[in-house]
Protein backbone atom coordinates (compact mmCIF):
# COMPACT_ATOMS: atom_id res chain seq x y z
CA UNK A 1 0.00 0.00 0.00
CA UNK A 2 1.03 3.17 -1.13
CA UNK A 3 1.83 6.05 2.18
CA UNK A 4 -0.24 8.54 -0.03
CA UNK A 5 -2.78 8.09 -3.00
CA UNK A 6 -4.37 11.16 -4.24
CA UNK A 7 -7.28 10.24 -7.59
CA UNK A 8 -8.25 12.79 -9.82
CA UNK A 9 -8.24 15.77 -6.82
CA UNK A 10 -10.11 18.18 -7.50
CA UNK A 11 -11.05 21.71 -5.79
CA UNK A 12 -12.33 25.12 -6.54
CA UNK A 13 -13.04 28.68 -4.62
CA UNK A 14 -15.55 30.49 -6.21
CA UNK A 15 -14.83 30.91 -9.76
CA UNK A 16 -11.07 29.23 -9.47
CA UNK A 17 -9.98 26.35 -9.77
CA UNK A 18 -7.39 25.82 -7.86
CA UNK A 19 -6.57 21.80 -8.17
CA UNK A 20 -7.56 19.99 -11.48
CA UNK A 21 -7.74 16.52 -11.79
CA UNK A 22 -4.47 15.98 -9.76
CA UNK A 23 -3.29 12.50 -9.06
CA UNK A 24 -0.01 10.70 -8.00
CA UNK A 25 0.96 8.32 -5.07
CA UNK A 26 3.73 9.08 -2.72
CA UNK A 27 5.61 5.50 -1.98
CA UNK A 28 6.45 4.38 1.71
CA UNK A 29 9.81 5.47 2.52
CA UNK A 30 10.65 7.62 -0.53
CA UNK A 31 10.79 11.58 0.20
CA UNK A 32 8.12 12.78 -2.92
CA UNK A 33 8.36 16.57 -3.77
CA UNK A 34 5.13 18.39 -4.86
CA UNK A 35 6.92 21.14 -7.26
CA UNK A 36 5.78 23.87 -9.31
CA UNK A 37 5.42 27.86 -8.79
CA UNK A 38 3.28 30.00 -6.66
CA UNK A 39 -0.09 29.69 -7.24
CA UNK A 40 -0.03 25.89 -9.03
CA UNK A 41 -2.17 24.01 -6.59
CA UNK A 42 0.54 22.86 -4.66
CA UNK A 43 -0.28 24.11 -1.04
CA UNK A 44 -4.14 23.52 -1.64
CA UNK A 45 -3.43 19.54 -2.80
CA UNK A 46 -1.51 19.13 0.53
CA UNK A 47 -3.93 20.35 2.70
CA UNK A 48 -6.25 18.34 1.01
CA UNK A 49 -3.65 15.45 2.22
CA UNK A 50 -3.63 16.69 5.94
CA UNK A 51 -7.25 17.13 6.09
CA UNK A 52 -7.62 20.91 5.89
CA UNK A 53 -9.37 21.29 3.57
CA UNK A 54 -11.88 18.67 1.69
CA UNK A 55 -11.99 17.71 -1.87
CA UNK A 56 -15.14 18.81 -4.39
CA UNK A 57 -13.93 15.63 -6.21
CA UNK A 58 -11.82 12.83 -6.00
CA UNK A 59 -10.12 11.36 -3.39
CA UNK A 60 -7.40 11.07 -0.96
CA UNK A 61 -6.08 8.32 1.17
CA UNK A 62 -3.03 8.81 3.59
CA UNK A 63 -1.93 4.96 5.17
CA UNK A 64 -5.11 3.67 4.20
CA UNK A 65 -7.56 6.13 5.93
CA UNK A 66 -9.65 9.32 4.94
CA UNK A 67 -7.83 12.57 5.91
CA UNK A 68 -11.26 14.34 6.58
CA UNK A 69 -13.25 11.39 8.21
CA UNK A 70 -10.32 10.20 9.92
CA UNK A 71 -8.51 13.36 11.05
CA UNK A 72 -7.85 12.47 14.62
CA UNK A 73 -5.97 8.75 14.03
CA UNK A 74 -4.45 10.62 11.59
CA UNK A 75 -3.03 13.55 13.25
CA UNK A 76 -0.77 10.51 15.60
CA UNK A 77 0.55 9.32 12.44
CA UNK A 78 1.20 12.05 10.68
CA UNK A 79 3.80 15.55 11.17
CA UNK A 80 3.47 18.62 8.90
CA UNK A 81 5.57 21.68 9.61
CA UNK A 82 3.13 24.42 8.07
CA UNK A 83 4.36 26.91 5.21
CA UNK A 84 3.60 29.66 7.83
CA UNK A 85 3.87 28.95 11.05
CA UNK A 86 4.72 31.13 14.22
CA UNK A 87 4.78 30.33 18.23
CA UNK A 88 4.28 32.95 20.88
CA UNK A 89 7.21 35.16 21.15
CA UNK A 90 8.14 34.06 25.12
CA UNK A 91 7.45 30.36 24.59
CA UNK A 92 11.21 28.51 25.04
CA UNK A 93 11.98 25.47 22.83
CA UNK A 94 11.66 23.17 26.00
CA UNK A 95 8.17 25.00 26.54
CA UNK A 96 7.01 24.32 22.87
CA UNK A 97 8.41 20.71 22.83
CA UNK A 98 6.53 19.74 25.90
CA UNK A 99 3.28 21.23 24.59
CA UNK A 100 3.05 19.23 21.25
CA UNK A 101 4.21 16.21 23.25
CA UNK A 102 1.21 16.10 25.48
CA UNK A 103 -0.60 15.95 22.13
CA UNK A 104 0.15 12.43 20.97
CA UNK A 105 0.01 9.27 22.64
CA UNK A 106 3.51 7.68 22.13
CA UNK A 107 5.36 10.89 21.98
CA UNK A 108 9.63 10.60 20.73
CA UNK A 109 12.12 11.58 23.61
CA UNK A 110 12.37 15.08 23.63
CA UNK A 111 16.08 15.19 24.67
CA UNK A 112 16.87 12.85 21.30
CA UNK A 113 15.23 14.97 18.97
CA UNK A 114 16.28 18.12 20.22
CA UNK A 115 20.37 16.68 20.28
CA UNK A 116 19.48 15.30 16.34
CA UNK A 117 18.44 18.67 15.08
CA UNK A 118 21.20 20.52 16.83
CA UNK A 119 19.09 22.23 19.13
CA UNK A 120 19.72 21.06 22.61
CA UNK A 121 22.25 24.16 23.43
CA UNK A 122 19.05 26.47 22.44
CA UNK A 123 15.88 24.32 24.45
CA UNK A 124 16.16 27.30 27.35
CA UNK A 125 15.46 30.35 24.36
CA UNK A 126 12.31 31.94 23.83
CA UNK A 127 11.10 31.53 20.30
CA UNK A 128 11.71 35.57 19.22
CA UNK A 129 15.72 34.82 20.01
CA UNK A 130 15.61 31.94 17.58
CA UNK A 131 17.52 32.55 14.22
CA UNK A 132 15.66 31.37 11.06
CA UNK A 133 17.54 28.43 10.73
CA UNK A 134 16.77 27.36 14.45
CA UNK A 135 12.84 28.03 13.78
CA UNK A 136 13.00 25.70 10.85
CA UNK A 137 14.27 23.40 12.63
CA UNK A 138 11.97 23.38 15.63
CA UNK A 139 9.03 23.34 13.17
CA UNK A 140 10.50 20.31 12.04
CA UNK A 141 10.95 19.00 15.45
CA UNK A 142 7.42 19.58 16.32
CA UNK A 143 6.35 17.85 13.49
CA UNK A 144 8.14 14.90 14.29
CA UNK A 145 7.44 14.74 18.19
CA UNK A 146 4.74 12.14 17.69
CA UNK A 147 7.05 9.65 16.03
CA UNK A 148 5.35 9.98 12.27
CA UNK A 149 4.91 7.66 10.05
CA UNK A 150 4.58 10.35 7.43
CA UNK A 151 5.87 14.06 7.45
CA UNK A 152 4.95 16.62 5.50
CA UNK A 153 6.91 19.64 4.95
CA UNK A 154 5.73 22.78 3.29
CA UNK A 155 8.53 25.15 1.70
CA UNK A 156 10.83 23.93 4.77
CA UNK A 157 13.71 26.38 3.22
CA UNK A 158 11.55 30.04 1.78
CA UNK A 159 13.58 32.58 3.56
CA UNK A 160 16.99 30.43 4.82
CA UNK A 161 20.18 31.77 4.09
CA UNK A 162 22.16 29.28 1.87
CA UNK A 163 23.91 27.34 5.43
CA UNK A 164 20.19 27.13 7.28
CA UNK A 165 18.92 25.64 4.08
CA UNK A 166 21.35 23.02 3.43
CA UNK A 167 21.25 22.33 7.23
CA UNK A 168 17.33 21.37 6.66
CA UNK A 169 18.00 19.22 3.38
CA UNK A 170 20.16 17.04 5.78
CA UNK A 171 17.52 16.61 8.66
CA UNK A 172 15.04 15.43 5.54
CA UNK A 173 17.64 13.10 3.93
CA UNK A 174 18.12 11.74 7.78
CA UNK A 175 14.08 11.24 7.90
CA UNK A 176 13.97 9.34 4.76
CA UNK A 177 17.05 7.36 6.41
CA UNK A 178 14.94 6.82 9.24
CA UNK A 179 11.98 4.98 6.88
CA UNK A 180 9.79 7.84 7.28
CA UNK A 181 7.93 9.05 3.99
CA UNK A 182 8.16 12.57 3.97
CA UNK A 183 5.54 14.71 1.31
CA UNK A 184 7.94 18.11 0.71
CA UNK A 185 6.17 21.10 -0.96
CA UNK A 186 8.76 23.34 -2.96
CA UNK A 187 8.69 25.58 -5.53
CA UNK A 188 12.99 25.66 -5.47
CA UNK A 189 14.08 23.51 -8.56
CA UNK A 190 18.15 22.39 -6.64
CA UNK A 191 15.95 21.38 -3.60
CA UNK A 192 13.68 18.88 -5.33
CA UNK A 193 16.87 17.75 -7.55
CA UNK A 194 19.05 17.22 -4.18
CA UNK A 195 16.00 15.95 -1.75
CA UNK A 196 13.67 13.89 -3.83
CA UNK A 197 13.55 10.37 -4.77
CA UNK A 198 10.92 11.65 -7.10
CA UNK A 199 8.60 14.55 -7.95
CA UNK A 200 4.75 15.49 -9.55
CA UNK A 201 5.11 18.97 -11.17
CA UNK A 202 2.22 21.18 -11.11
CA UNK A 203 1.02 23.93 -12.51
CA UNK A 204 -1.90 25.83 -13.13
CA UNK A 205 -3.69 23.26 -11.10
CA UNK A 206 -2.67 20.17 -13.25
CA UNK A 207 -0.01 17.48 -13.11
CA UNK A 208 2.77 17.73 -15.81
CA UNK A 209 4.74 15.29 -15.01
CA UNK A 210 5.73 12.53 -12.14
CA UNK A 211 8.60 10.83 -12.00
CA UNK A 212 12.46 10.30 -10.54
CA UNK A 213 14.16 13.84 -11.54
CA UNK A 214 17.35 12.18 -13.16
CA UNK A 215 14.56 10.48 -15.73
CA UNK A 216 12.86 13.57 -16.23
CA UNK A 217 15.56 15.37 -17.36
CA UNK A 218 17.48 12.35 -19.12
CA UNK A 219 13.81 12.50 -21.77
CA UNK A 220 15.03 15.87 -22.62
CA UNK A 221 17.91 13.87 -23.83
CA UNK A 222 19.87 14.36 -20.80
CA UNK A 223 21.95 17.48 -22.83
CA UNK A 224 25.32 19.65 -21.14
CA UNK A 225 25.78 23.37 -21.84
CA UNK A 226 29.25 24.60 -21.28
CA UNK A 227 29.85 28.46 -21.74
CA UNK A 228 33.39 30.33 -22.11
CA UNK A 229 35.21 33.15 -23.27
CA UNK A 230 38.15 32.08 -25.79
CA UNK A 231 41.42 32.93 -25.59
CA UNK A 232 41.84 32.96 -29.03
CA UNK A 233 39.94 33.07 -32.24
CA UNK A 234 38.63 30.11 -33.78
CA UNK A 235 35.78 28.72 -36.41
CA UNK A 236 32.55 27.25 -34.75
CA UNK A 237 32.78 24.20 -37.32
CA UNK A 238 35.62 22.62 -34.92
CA UNK A 239 32.91 22.72 -32.09
CA UNK A 240 30.15 21.35 -34.88
CA UNK A 241 32.24 18.49 -35.92
CA UNK A 242 32.28 17.08 -32.64
CA UNK A 243 29.89 14.16 -32.54
CA UNK A 244 28.32 15.57 -29.38
CA UNK A 245 27.72 18.96 -29.82
CA UNK A 246 24.20 20.16 -31.64
CA UNK A 247 25.00 23.79 -31.61
CA UNK A 248 27.07 26.73 -31.22
CA UNK A 249 25.96 30.37 -30.46
CA UNK A 250 27.87 33.38 -30.04
CA UNK A 251 27.26 36.58 -27.74
CA UNK A 252 30.37 39.06 -28.31
CA UNK A 253 33.27 37.03 -27.21
CA UNK A 254 30.77 34.35 -25.04
CA UNK A 255 31.06 30.77 -26.70
CA UNK A 256 28.04 28.76 -25.85
CA UNK A 257 27.93 24.87 -26.99
CA UNK A 258 25.15 22.85 -26.30
CA UNK A 259 24.96 19.06 -26.99
CA UNK A 260 24.15 15.57 -25.33
CA UNK A 261 26.88 13.30 -23.86
CA UNK A 262 29.84 14.67 -22.51
CA UNK A 263 30.38 18.40 -24.15
CA UNK A 264 32.67 19.57 -21.83
CA UNK A 265 34.99 17.16 -22.25
CA UNK A 266 35.25 16.97 -26.04
CA UNK A 267 35.12 20.66 -26.70
CA UNK A 268 37.75 21.73 -24.09
CA UNK A 269 40.14 18.86 -25.83
CA UNK A 270 39.07 20.05 -29.10
CA UNK A 271 40.30 23.76 -27.98
CA UNK A 272 43.41 22.69 -26.74
CA UNK A 273 44.21 20.55 -29.38
CA UNK A 274 44.90 24.21 -31.62
CA UNK A 275 46.03 25.76 -28.35
CA UNK A 276 42.72 27.54 -27.35
CA UNK A 277 41.72 28.20 -24.08
CA UNK A 278 38.48 28.50 -22.38
CA UNK A 279 38.26 31.13 -19.74
CA UNK A 280 35.06 31.34 -16.83
CA UNK A 281 34.21 27.80 -17.78
CA UNK A 282 30.91 26.87 -17.26
CA UNK A 283 29.26 23.78 -17.01
CA UNK A 284 25.41 23.37 -17.03
CA UNK A 285 23.19 19.94 -17.36
CA UNK A 286 19.35 19.66 -18.08
CA UNK A 287 17.58 20.59 -14.85
CA UNK A 288 14.31 20.08 -13.91
CA UNK A 289 14.04 23.88 -14.76
CA UNK A 290 14.24 23.18 -18.28
CA UNK A 291 11.93 19.93 -18.21
CA UNK A 292 9.34 22.69 -16.63
CA UNK A 293 9.97 25.27 -19.56
CA UNK A 294 9.28 22.25 -22.05
CA UNK A 295 6.26 20.90 -20.97
CA UNK A 296 4.65 24.22 -19.95
CA UNK A 297 6.28 26.49 -22.16
CA UNK A 298 7.08 29.18 -19.59
CA UNK A 299 9.77 29.70 -17.37
CA UNK A 300 9.33 28.56 -13.69
CA UNK A 301 11.20 31.54 -11.98
CA UNK A 302 8.75 33.82 -13.65
CA UNK A 303 6.28 33.34 -10.88
CA UNK A 304 8.33 32.59 -7.84
CA UNK A 305 11.47 33.81 -6.65
CA UNK A 306 13.66 32.63 -3.19
CA UNK A 307 12.60 35.77 -1.87
CA UNK A 308 9.00 35.91 -2.89
CA UNK A 309 5.91 35.08 -0.49
CA UNK A 310 4.88 31.24 -1.23
CA UNK A 311 1.43 31.25 0.42
CA UNK A 312 -1.21 30.84 -2.02
CA UNK A 313 -4.40 32.83 -0.56
CA UNK A 314 -8.15 32.05 -1.42
CA UNK A 315 -11.28 33.75 -0.78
Amino acid sequence: MAAITIDHLHKRYGDTVAVDDVSFAVECGEIFGVLGPNGAGKTTTVECVEGLRQPDRGTVRVLGLDPHRHRDELRQRVGVQLQDSELPDKLTVAEAMDLYRSFYRAPADTTTLLERLGLMDSRRTRYKKLSGGQKQRLSIALALIGQPEVAVLDELSTGLDPTARRESWAIVEDLRDQGITVLLVTHFMEEAERLCDRVALIDAGRVVAVGNPASLTEQLGGGQRIRFRASAPFADRLLLDLPDVDQVTRRGDLVTATGTGDVAAHVTGALAAVGVVPHQLQVDRTSLEDVFVTLTGRPHRATCSQGANTSESHP
